[in-house]
């Protein structure tokens, strides 16, 4: 048989190599900078697009889709290529898919520091950047399918498998949970509301984590692995039980982010059950790893690219451990809003994605630049600053977790709270200063690693195309009998559409009985629609990243019900596009902060948003000053309401046109309630739409009418 000549494109693999260095250390910067915010409020700079509330969000975007998204486009293009012994598709449409991607990491670096965000946990970016991650992710889709189809290789490689996965999967999630209603070229509104919203987020949120985070890089472990230690994968059986479970099971474990909330129990507990299901295939895919090197682990002391994913592998396993135990729920009820789950996050994010990238990038380089990594001390040196930096961030975190669920949770003999929230804050800043010192080191070795780069690729001399050869794929006129797997393996559009089928199952029964079945979102006939003040003053809440550090779920808790007012009902929550409900407390729940119980006057809250120590010493919120100087843009307020009316919120016909009259009569009320108590200042302030918004929230809820006892 005639042997074919042809080129690998490195030229594209360079490109998102670099790119992936480069966001991979602005992103790190960000996370440090944050991090030192939460002890020390005075480094936000009192600048608005540098509070916690604007670069928490910059930094989870730069990490998951800048850093991690290059590395594994890096990843992708440079494996797929050789295990389809073919160039990609289309150059050009290498490039689109490029430039395309960091341009939407520009917008997106832009807009969430401007403050347009949606206030949904990894999918923040507005409707125009959602767009454009559609068709660019399109572009990729085109020019992956089109390589393997045209491949000189008859089966497709597992590591395959999970690179179309990945695609449909995450065409599906960013499609269905991105659906919204655009108020302005920058403003858009959640097609869904409350509970609901609440599940396809999280249905999102954690399958975001699951196939953008873990399966193109478990792809790419199947791959790199392999030829980092010169040996085959270990169980070709245990990685098609590894995918096909992971796959189905992965997409049904998002409700286990809202256990205890006003979430339906049975989608709670389909959450619980999936999520300890997951524990198997997960961790068939670490030991496949491990096994892997089976014969090898003498280089793994020689050779940095395999101290890298042993670690990484181990962290995949470790992660993947915990987040099925902090599904449990005896265990969720301590873990929930606090540093725990922070902890866990930053174990697969730091060790599993960020090491693994490390690996690729020290294995694809020298190659890429025909030479031997510049320095193998230097690569060692990197791996232990991150390891011990991994070490050093974590575990001050997990005693935080602890210490805060602790102290929430206690109350003094005569069954009064025995801590305030502030005590609980000010308890662990020095946990906080751990943590910065573990980003560091982390950091510290990602620097190390750019400069031994940098000399390797000095020392080499790049290849643009490497030159390859193998024979064309022959057309098979009989078919032997073969395992069932290899007749799949064949067929790609086949492997694309079963993968579509087994991910969609898990999403649409957790979500067709939500949406369609009443009795699951419950009616409260006292629950309103918003003002077009607190409506305005909503948007502004989630514009500063407030709902990062404020939850507005209430669980059924003793010490939850004591602190914060009664538990959250489903029905107070269906006119909120999106959902508040939170992830985290940093700072106390807000639900019933407007409640008879828990209001405070008007003056509080604009001397809290001014200056937070001046009303709760030992605060680390930072200042929100420019809320009192900025004037409120009203202008937006019949485009909000049409919008709303749109979503079904009940606002009359017509009152798009008198909304902005009612907001000003509801913004003088409050500027006169402060101007009893000595403060001066404009109706038309931002501060007064927060104010508004601030106090309404639980007041609805409380005037729910309370049944009536007959005596007969």
């Amino acid at each position: 048989m005639q042997v074919e000549k042809f080129y690998y494109d490195n030229k594209i693999v360079r490109a998102f190599g670099l790119a992936t260095i480069l966001f991979g250390v602005v992103g790190m910067l960000a996370g440090l900078w944050a991090a030192i915010q939460i002890y020390y409020p005075a480094a936000s700079l009192n600048l608005a697009a540098t509070t916690f509330g604007r670069l928490r969000p910059l930094h989870t975007n730069a990490i998951i889709f800048a850093f991690v998204g290059n590395a594994s486009f890096a990843g992708i293009y440079y494996s797929l290529q050789r295990l389809c012994k073919a160039r990609m598709y289309s150059d050009k449409l290498s490039w689109v898919h490029f430039w395309g991607w960091q341009a939407i990491i520009a917008a997106a670096a832009i807009t969430l520091l401007m403050g347009k965000t949606t206030g949904k946990e990894y999918a923040e970016l507005e409707w125009p950047i959602d767009i454009a991650i559609t068709l660019v992710w399109v572009v990729f889709g085109i020019n992956m399918f089109g390589t393997i189809l045209k491949r000189r290789e008859k089966h497709l490689y597992v590591a395959i498998w999970f690179y179309i996965a990945t695609w449909v999967t995450v065409a599906m999630l960013h499609i269905v949970n991105s659906i919204e209603i655009p108020v302005s070229a920058l403003k858009s509104y959640s097609w869904y509301a409350g509970v609901q919203d609440a599940l396809v987020q999280w249905w999102y949120g954690h399958n975001a984590v699951a196939f953008f985070l873990t399966t193109p890089v478990l792809g790419l472990m199947y791959y790199f692995l392999p030829k980092a230690a010169n040996r085959p994968v270990y169980s070709y059986r245990l990685s098609i039980i590894h995918f096909w479970a992971l796959i189905f099971i992965y997409i049904w474990a998002g409700p286990h982010h809202l256990l205890y909330t006003a979430l339906p129990d049975w989608a709670q507990s389909l959450g619980v059950v999936f999520s300890i299901m997951l524990i198997a295939p997960s961790w068939g895919g670490m030991l496949n790893g491990l096994f892997t090197l089976r014969g090898a682990w003498d280089k793994v002391r020689e050779d940095p690219v395999l101290k890298f994913m042993v670690v990484a592998i181990t962290c995949y396993g470790m992660s993947t451990f915990e987040g099925p135990m902090l599904s449990l729920k005896n265990v969720n009820a301590i873990s929930h809003f606090s540093d725990w789950t922070i902890a866990h996050v930053h174990i697969g994010g730091l060790g599993w994605n960020g090491f693994l990238a490390f690996a690729i990038l020290y294995y694809m380089i020298p190659k890429m630049w025909g030479t031997t990594l510049y320095s193998k001390k230097l690569a060692t040196n990197h791996f232990w600053l991150g390891t011990i930096g991994i070490i050093i961030y974590a575990v001050p975190l997990y005693w935080a977790g602890f210490e805060q669920s602790i102290m929430w949770k206690q109350f003094t003999p005569e069954g009064q709270l025995k801590f305030d929230f502030m005590q609980t804050v000010t308890n662990i800043k020095p946990m906080y200063w751990a943590r910065s010192i573990g980003g560091t080191l982390y950091l510290t070795g990602a620097l190390i690693m750019v400069y031994n780069i940098w000399k390797t690729i000095a020392k080499g001399r790049f290849i643009p195309n490497e030159e390859a050869e193998a024979a064309p794929l022959v057309k098979e006129t009989s078919h032997k009998k073969e395992y069932w797997h290899r007749v799949i393996e064949r067929k790609p559009v086949t492997m694309l559409v079963l993968s579509l089928i087994v991910v969609a199952i898990g999403g649409l029964v957790q979500m067709i009985p939500t949406f369609l079945v009443k009795s699951n979102v419950p009616t409260l006939a006292s629950v309103k629609p918003y003002t077009p003040l607190e409506l305005q003053g909503r948007d502004i809440y989630i514009r500063e990243g407030c709902y990062l550090c404020h939850s507005q779920m209430i669980r059924p808790f003793r010490d939850e019900v004591a602190r914060y007012g009664d538990y959250s009902k489903a029905g107070e929550f269906v006119y909120d596009h999106p959902f508040q409900w939170g992830s985290k407390r940093t700072g106390p729940d807000l639900a019933r902060e407007g409640s008879d119980k828990n209001r405070r006057p008007d003056s509080w809250h604009y001397n809290h948003m001014y200056d937070p120590t001046s009303t709760s010493p030992g605060s680390i919120m930072p200042r929100y000053i420019w809320l009192l100087k900025n004037k409120l843009d009203t202008s937006s307020t019949p485009a909000k309401i049409r919008a709303m009316r749109t979503l079904g919120v009940p606002y009359p016909k017509g009152y798009d046109q008198i909304a902005n009259a009612d907001l000003m009569k509801q913004a003088n009320q409050i500027a006169a309630s402060l101007k009893k108590d000595q403060i001066e200042t404009a109706p038309n302030k931002e501060i007064i739409a927060l104010i508004a918004y601030l106090q309404r929230l639980g007041r609805d809820i409380q005037a729910e009418p309370k049944p009536v006892a007959i005596n007969k």
